[in-house]
């Protein structure tokens, strides 16, 4: 098999949406984990392809029973650093994703973390770098990208040049499948929205 398509991780949220726009790949991965807020997830990243014309894949692995914090509706370990906060979770969606990839034929997979994501270890620049280097030393070789990482969520919004009307679907909430308007990732939305005027 050749691997040389280009997947990336989409879940709906403004600096996904970005990169997917920006990148326009062969695939777009949405996985619902166990998250609370997956069913919305899953509905605004099907939207986005579909304008798109982007092949669009969901894989289901409940694993709420691993996770913490708003997004598993659980009690936070006194060490997250946020209230969404989910043991490893970047590392597993990945591992998800490349599991699925390799049999896609995909060599790049790509991800949108942004510099306020940064306090979270799995949103740094040496994170990135860790995980491509497991990855790609493994079968197939898939390589891990995260070309957004000096950038804020607004900023990614001119660098690819994002239709504002698509963004005003994305879903950020941590809580609810209606955006409570309230959590860290609601809060996020917001100030895209102010820093973009959008009304």
């Amino acid at each position: 098999m050749e691997f040389v398509k280009k997947a990336t991780l989409l879940s709906g949220g403004v600096d996904s949406i970005c990169l997917t726009y920006g990148l326009m790949p062969d695939i777009a991965y949405t996985i619902d984990y166990g998250q609370t807020v997956a069913e919305r997830e899953i509905y605004v990243s099907k939207y986005i392809c579909e304008l798109l014309n982007i092949e669009h894949k969901v894989i289901q692995i409940n694993c709420r029973s691993l996770g913490t914090g708003t997004l598993a509706d659980s009690d936070n370990l006194s060490f997250a650093p946020s209230e969404e906060w989910w043991p490893y979770r970047n590392q597993l969606l990945i591992t998800f994703a490349a599991m699925i990839g390799i049999k896609d034929g995909v060599s790049d997979i790509y991800l949108a973390s942004v510099k306020s994501d940064k306090f979270h270890k799995d949103g740094t620049e040496e994170f990135y770098k860790l995980i491509n280097d497991t990855v790609s030393y493994q079968e197939g070789r898939l390589k891990v990208h995260c070309p957004t990482l000096n950038y804020y969520s607004h900023e990614l919004v001119s660098k690819y040049n994002v239709p504002i009307d698509m963004l005003t679907i994305a879903h950020s909430c941590h809580i609810s499948n209606l955006a409570c308007g309230k959590c860290s990732g609601c809060l996020k939305q917001l100030k895209v929205r102010y820093e973009l005027k959008i009304e």
